[in-house]
């Protein structure tokens, strides 16, 4: 058996850049990119230290560029000091900028709500004065539990200006995942809200901390902060509650940033692990501060007059990257958006583009997916219905995109006159890797194409060894870059174990499968982990979604292995379709031409030898798709894992009938 990933699908479509997007873009033409990577590749520490000096604002400047001493615990300008929330707000003081707008805040019923970068900064400031008024300090660890909302970002800001160290949970987890964060992190301070309000219906939040601290083993937390977003009611605890307003009222609207090493920790997020328990991604905060920031200005081509919307939440690191960090330091007016993309029209997401005239969006393949087929199902609300002129850059975040999902966000929202950005990226990486450059990429349907300067990007065997164009096999990051991961909370074994294993050189292990083409572009297979072996081919789940997906009766496929006596693994596909449920005889002739299509596309050994039906998949409120419950379904098994992220549960039982 071949240890290599075979790669099955091919795509042929090629478009190349937009003169208009060439011209004046950060980083302009093939050559101008090459010439950056170049640069970065003659002399790596060089290149690091000049764009961290001038792009990012120093209390100390730096003397050390990159300390490998402990590898591959990397640190990064670790003898400058600077301060993260100054970076993004104070310098832009005294300046045009103050006076912008920072944040056009859009709730669920629709009230928008607008701050300049100046009223930004005061709040941060009054809160972050609150919060020091309360005795916590440098060094402490805070639980960030909130809505998406304007005090949310106060919150990180308020945080990152004292030097406490956030961990963001996001406002869709159990009260469990809450207990066990706060514990691993050692909070000694939670912020939260009574409520959150999606898609017309208010979730507690309050109650899921207050049951999260009555769980035990969280005795270091001594205040929980709650802003008042319904006023729903909530139980009070007095002495350890605070209202949000109390503790910013008569609070100076002047807060000194402290001066902090670059490698101090600035936010500590989890990401799930295949197995055990969540890991705490540890990240610093100068490399991660630049990192983003030259993300916001390169991959988006950053223009004073853009208004940016990327619509993730805060509990994820796009939301960190894209929301709270990188535009802010990049001065840009965003929008931020409390709601879901369906309600209350599934139109919601093209109306905010066309009244907040939006330049630069960025989104989930998800919703993009999702959105397709209520597009299709409700022609009233389908982008062609709006006016999307406004945009001029569309991107793709959270996994890779399919085909035939980037030709319908390339036709329908782009106008087939934006770009899209297939962005590469990881919780571990802090920002964007490999990714096309508006200026810069010939794009393909399906691949993030190129690396950006300075990311030494390559497809590896067991062995560490780069596999030919074509062959399928380890995507790893073989150099060192300021945003990357720092540690593991906690847990610096599992770290090294899980992103730097001996047998790989001493290369970054991203955990995705991918291939090269001809072109050296780069296609993501899905996880290492969801790769199947099928009578002893190793398949990529991604490509078999990709082929579903791109018959026309298919919306969203998500594609798992079960075990199989005869060939070791069978091919289980989960698919919605562009029309109502299916049944009986008609559910069997749909799944037989489904097969059938696979087996055209790509050939007979990836044929799924189930097709389970469903109106929609297991999805977090996040639009991610839950593939490892989809394992357990596949399987037969029973669901024994904790389900309440699911957007609907219920969708497990549709999704057991085998076809």
């Amino acid at each position: 058996m071949s240890n290599e990933i075979e790669s099955i699908l091919t795509e042929n479509r090629v478009f190349p850049p937009f003169d208009n997007l060439v011209q004046g873009a950060a980083i302009s033409g093939m050559d101008g990119y090459r010439a950056m990577c170049n640069e970065a590749d003659a002399n790596p520490d060089e290149f690091w230290a000049r764009l961290a000096r001038e792009n990012l604002v120093w209390n100390k400047p730096f003397t050390q560029v990159l300390d490998e001493s402990e590898a591959p615990f990397y640190r990064w300008f670790g003898d400058g000091e600077l301060n993260v929330s100054a970076n993004c707000l104070d310098k832009h003081l005294g300046t045009p900028t103050a006076n912008k707008t920072a944040l056009i805040f859009e709730s669920d019923d629709g009230k928008v709500t607008k701050v300049t970068y100046k009223e930004l900064h005061a709040r941060v400031c009054e809160f972050a004065n609150g919060i020091k008024a309360l005795g916590h300090k440098t060094g402490e660890r805070a639980i960030i539990y909130m809505p998406m909302s304007i005090e949310a970002v106060v919150a990180m800001q308020a945080c990152a200006r004292l030097g406490i160290i956030h961990s963001v949970v996001f406002g869709g987890f159990s009260s469990k995942s809450l207990h066990e964060r706060t514990v691993d992190v050692g909070a000694s301070l939670v912020i939260t809200a009574d409520e959150q309000v999606r898609g017309g219906k208010t979730i507690p939040l309050k109650n899921a901390v207050d049951e999260a601290l009555g769980m035990g083993g969280c005795e270091a937390v001594s205040h929980v902060i709650v802003y008042k977003r319904t006023g729903g009611q909530v139980a009070w605890s007095e002495g350890r509650d605070v209202w949000m307003h109390d503790a910013t009222a008569n609070q100076a609207s002047q807060c000194e940033p402290v001066a902090l090493s670059a490698e101090h920790p600035l936010f500590i997020l989890y990401t799930s692990g295949s197995t055990g328990k969540p890991k705490g991604v540890q990240h610093a905060s100068g490399g991660f501060l630049l990192w983003s920031l030259l993300t916001v200005n390169w991959t988006f081509d950053a223009k004073d007059s853009d208004v940016f919307w990327c619509t993730a939440d805060v509990g994820w690191v796009t939301g960190h990257t894209y929301i709270t960090y990188g535009p802010l330091a990049a001065g840009l007016t965003q929008v931020v958006f409390e709601g879901v993309p369906t309600y209350p029209t599934v139109g919601r997401f093209w109306d905010m583009i066309q009244r907040h005239k939006v330049t630069v969006f960025y989104t989930a393949p998800t919703a993009i997916r999702s959105l397709t087929k209520a597009a299709e199902a409700s022609p009233s609300h389908h982008p062609r219905e709006y006016d999307l002129s406004s945009l001029r850059i569309i991107g793709s975040v959270g996994e890779p995109i399919n085909p035939e999902a980037w030709m319908w966000y390339y036709k329908n929202v782009g106008g087939e006159r934006c770009p899209v950005l297939d962005t590469w990226w990881q919780t571990e990486t802090g920002a964007h890797m490999i990714t096309p450059l508006p200026g810069v990429t010939p794009l393909k349907p399906g691949s993030c194409t190129l690396p950006l300067p300075g990311i030494a990007a390559a497809v590896v065997d067991e062995a560490g060894e780069e596999v030919e164009q074509g062959k399928g096999g380890f995507l790893v990051i073989k150099r060192p870059w300021p945003g990357m991961i720092r540690t593991i909370w906690g847990d610096p074994e599992r770290f090294k174990k899980s992103y730097f294993p001996p047998e790989l050189k001493g290369y970054y292990l991203a955990g995705d499968g991918a291939q090269r083409d001809k072109d050296n572009y780069f296609w993501i297979m899905g996880r290492i982990d969801d790769v199947l072996n099928v009578s002893g081919h190793r398949l990529g789940t991604m490509e078999v979604e990709s082929a579903l997906v791109a018959h026309d009766l298919v919306a969203e496929a998500a594609v798992v292995g079960r075990p199989d006596a005869t060939t070791g693994e069978a091919v289980v596909a989960f698919v919605v379709l562009n029309q109502s449920l299916p049944e009986g005889e008609e559910a069997d002739h749909i799944a037989k031409q489904l097969r059938d299509w696979v087996a055209r596309e790509i050939g007979p050994i990836a044929k799924p030898k189930d097709i389970r039906f469903g109106e929609n998949l297991p999805k977090t409120r996040s639009g991610k798709i839950m593939r490892r419950l989809l394992r357990v379904v596949a399987k037969g098994e029973q669901v024994t894992q904790d389900v309440s992220t699911l957007e609907n549960p219920a969708i497990l039982d549709q999704l057991s009938q085998a076809h």
